[in-house]
């Protein structure tokens, strides 16, 4: 996923300066993304050229000046088109929350096929934890290495049903 994609998003939600971004990026987007704020700066600059944001010059008054971004229609397009495309297997959480929230300010834009699509994936695997479990695990007596390697599953098989039952919340709100 592109930092990009997540401060349009986040410019989206409320135009900023670079140092209001990068605050605000740190207390909700950052809990799920890292960026430094000499990265934030940077992908702004490229943003800028690229056409996606504009900046704005306040602060004509004598005080200082500061640079606040908007997204432009070129940013809001690309973004659009960057949720809307589906991830690799399993992909990862931190591209799908920047996706939802994407969705929560531009509308629909095709996260349900995508979450849809991840339901299965995390199914499957769920379902390949579940056979290793029956296969594996059903001893009577298990050794201390047994029992410790049947817990490393059973945190795998609790992450995914974790994973699907939040999923399938989601699936209703969208």
């Amino acid at each position: 996923m592109s930092i990009q994609h997540a401060l349009l998003t986040s410019l989206l939600e409320k135009p900023s300066t670079g140092y209001q971004l990068a605050r605000r990026f740190d207390r909700s987007i950052g809990h799920f993304w890292q960026a430094s704020h000499q990265q934030i700066y940077r992908e702004l600059r490229r943003m800028a050229a690229s056409g996606w944001v504009e900046v704005e010059e306040k602060g004509d008054d004598g005080s200082r000046k500061r640079k606040v971004y908007h997204v432009l229609p070129e940013g809001r397009e690309e973004l659009r088109r960057w949720a809307a495309e589906p991830g690799s297997s399993g992909e990862s959480n931190e591209a799908l929350m920047v996706k939802l929230r994407a969705e929560a300010v531009l509308g629909p834009v095709g996260v349900r096929q995508e979450l849809e699509r991840l339901i299965l994936w995390h199914e499957d695997r769920l379902s390949t934890y579940q056979a290793i479990e029956a296969r594996d695990f059903a001893a009577e007596s298990p050794t201390r290495g047994q029992r410790l390697q049947h817990q490393v599953l059973r945190k795998g098989i609790s992450a995914e049903e974790d994973w699907l039952r939040w999923a399938r919340e989601t699936l209703d709100v969208l």
